[in-house]
C-alpha cells in the first residue's frame, strides 16, 4: 500500500472511496494544517514549473489559488483582503507586467 503522507482535497476519500479501496487519514491541527499547506504550495509550485504548456500552467495556477485561499482563512483573512494587499503593492511598488529584469545597481 502506497503511503502518501500529504495534504490532499476535501474530496480525495470519497473519490477513493469510490474505486473500492481502503484507506486512513487523520484531522491536522492548525499548526500542522498550516505547516502542511506551505508544503503543498511548493508542491504545486514546481509543478507549475514543469508545466509544458498553458492549459497544464492553468491547471496548477488553479491549484495555487486554492492554497492561497486556504492560508488566507488560516490567517484570519479573505482572499478580497489579501486582493487589497496586492493591489496597495501594486499602485506603491507597481507589478511585473513591465518585465523588468534588474541587473545591478551601483553601490555607493
Amino acid at each position: 500500500m502506497p503511503i502518501y503522507n500529504k495534504l490532499v482535497r476535501d474530496r480525495i476519500p470519497v473519490v477513493i472511496e469510490s474505486t473500492g479501496k481502503t484507506f486512513s487519514k487523520r484531522i491536522l491541527s492548525n499548526e500542522e494544517y498550516i505547516k502542511e499547506l506551505k508544503n503543498k504550495s511548493f508542491e504545486e509550485l514546481e509543478e507549475y514549473v514543469q508545466a509544458e504548456n498553458d492549459k497544464d500552467a492553468i491547471e496548477e495556477l488553479a491549484d495555487l489559488l486554492e492554497i492561497i485561499h486556504a492560508l488566507a482563512e488560516c490567517h484570519g483573512a479573505t482572499i478580497e483582503t489579501v486582493e487589497e494587499v496586492r493591489q496597495k503593492k501594486a499602485e506603491k511598488r507597481g507589478g511585473f507586467k513591465e518585465k523588468i529584469f534588474l541587473i545591478e545597481v551601483e553601490d555607493e
